[in-house]
């Protein structure tokens, strides 16, 4: 069974950062990983993917701020997030495309982390 577990959200101050973590159960190195948010109220959002490659994209909300990166020989996926603004404030999810050369089809999500901002 694959498990996706996130770990290192919190309650920061408007400008704070933060550093979330996604362990999984199954080799990341050739997969497509990305993380979702959802807020209260809001459709959940794609914030960040990492292809197999290394390649990563970002929603433009977060581009300049967040940094997705993920460490293949331990299967773990981060997410760096500086400036941290209110509006980030959400439950973060990490998920994976059990494709081998797909990033659309998220199969496997984690239980998310919340991340809440104030100002």
């Amino acid at each position: 069974q694959v498990q996706l577990v996130e770990s290192g959200g919190g309650s920061v101050q408007a400008g704070g950062s933060l550093r979330l973590s996604c362990a999984a159960s199954l080799n990341i190195g050739f997969l497509c990983m990305a993380w979702f948010r959802q807020a209260p109220g809001k459709e959940r959002e794609g914030v960040a993917t990492v292809r197999r490659d290394g390649t990563t994209t970002y929603t433009d909300s977060v581009k300049g701020r967040f940094t997705i990166s993920k460490d293949n020989a331990k299967n773990i996926l981060f997410l760096q997030m500086s400036s941290l603004k209110p509006e980030d404030t959400a439950m973060y999810y990490c998920a994976a495309d059990p494709n081998v050369y797909g990033c659309a089809d998220f199969r496997y999500w984690g239980q998310g982390t919340q991340v809440t901002v104030s100002s």
